[in-house]
């Protein structure tokens, strides 16, 4: 007889859990370091911010929610987890070079600077 093993539910769930939670203190980090990241020099604002551990988090409950809904759909466990990390891993690497980008550009022009909305 041919064992199917179950679905991981609850990872998908506790991937979701772990992203947004650590989402959440991401928010409320960056909120209260704003001010003190651009008094420092433009190559130092993200070191030491306390911003790594948050975002750490939410790269792995992300990781785990995508490796776990390939997992139900079509792959297997070890072949999710392999497609997963390394997407996890470029998209996390992407966003934290926009956030430089985006605390250089504030850090240079202020508020203005990142304002899509206004049309010259």
């Amino acid at each position: 007889m041919y064992y199917l093993p179950q679905p991981p539910y609850f990872l998908i769930f506790a991937g979701l859990f772990i992203g947004l939670t650590c989402g959440l203190a991401f928010e409320a980090t960056l909120k209260s370091q704003v001010k003190v990241m651009l008094n420092k020099p433009v190559d130092q604002m993200l070191k030491g911010s306390g911003l790594q551990l948050p975002f750490f988090g939410i790269c792995v409950g992300i990781c785990v929610f995508l490796s776990s809904g390939l997992e139900i759909f079509i792959f297997d466990r070890w072949l999710s987890y392999a497609l997963s990390l390394p997407m996890t891993i470029f998209i996390a690497a992407l966003v934290w070079i926009q956030l430089a980008s985006v605390l250089k550009q504030l850090k240079e022009g202020g508020s203005k600077a990142i304002d899509l909305d206004a049309f010259y």
